[in-house]
């Protein structure tokens, strides 16, 4: 069932499949919407109740017009549809918002799988040159400019339609967010009190950096399994789907 959910400011589009079991919260990544989860909806879905939105600006959510943060946006979708535990599925972006929501409300969030997940407060090098001709871009409203500057970034494994499909679902979001979107708060010095289950995934044609914040995110959460994806990128869910829901049907127990 496809639905507008109401949020502080506007609304954000989302699916929620009714089924069994503990109910799986899908959250996509930065360089994409949620459709990004659509080659994993038709086995997790078999099993248990899902739910997957597009972040404000991205996909077929409308464009932020006051001040929000990711964190917040969970919230009220969980709590609109009366979730009270749930497994949490992050990529990237989704990974950062997945980690602020267990360590703000740890008993609402029953497992986590981190996919190449973004980390607030991770100690990123300083890239100049990449963020210059980010902002030269943004500035310049060129659309398919960004969309190939995320190709290039992000979707090392093929620039195939799916891919270049995400990136143009995504793209908007890139330029509505600066104005409004507030950060959530750093988590990364607080990895050491995450409890619930995690299982952190991240390939190896992605970015050097983000290998090494998942290889660090996974050593700062206590008892967390590491799962190395050959041949994927910064978009797991397109490029190994079958190895992908099944770690979340183990995660969320089947």
């Amino acid at each position: 069932m496809e639905l507008r959910i109401p949020v502080v400011g506007g609304e954000v589009w989302a699916e929620h499949v009714a089924g069994d079991g503990v109910a799986v919260v899908l959250l996509h990544p930065g360089i994409g919407d949620s459709r990004v989860w659509d080659p994993v909806m038709p086995e997790v879905t078999a099993r248990h109740r899902v739910v997957r939105y597009d972040v404000r600006g991205y996909g077929r959510s409308e464009a932020p017009t006051s001040g929000y943060s990711r964190l917040e946006d969970l919230v009220v979708v969980l709590d609109q549809l009366q979730l009270e535990r749930v497994v949490l599925v992050g990529c990237s972006m989704g990974g950062g918002t997945a980690l602020s929501l267990a360590l703000t409300d740890p008993g609402r969030v029953q497992g986590l799988v981190l996919l190449c997940p973004g980390v607030p407060g991770f100690p990123r090098p300083d890239e100049p040159e990449l963020d210059a001709e980010y902002e030269a871009l943004k500035s310049a409203d060129d659309i398919e400019g960004l969309v190939r500057f995320g190709l290039r970034i992000g979707a090392a494994a093929g620039h195939d339609d799916a891919a270049v499909g995400q990136l143009r679902a995504a793209v908007p979001g890139w330029l509505s967010e600066d104005e409004h979107l507030r950060p959530d708060p750093p988590v990364y010095d607080r990895l050491h009190e995450v409890r619930q289950p995690t299982v952190v995934m991240v390939g190896d044609k992605d970015q050097p950096i983000v290998v090494a914040v998942a290889g660090a995110t996974a050593a700062r959460i206590q008892d967390a399994e590491f799962i190395w994806m050959p041949g994927v990128d910064h978009l797991p869910s397109l490029r190994d789907p079958a190895l992908v829901a099944e770690t979340i049907l183990r995660v969320a127990g089947r």
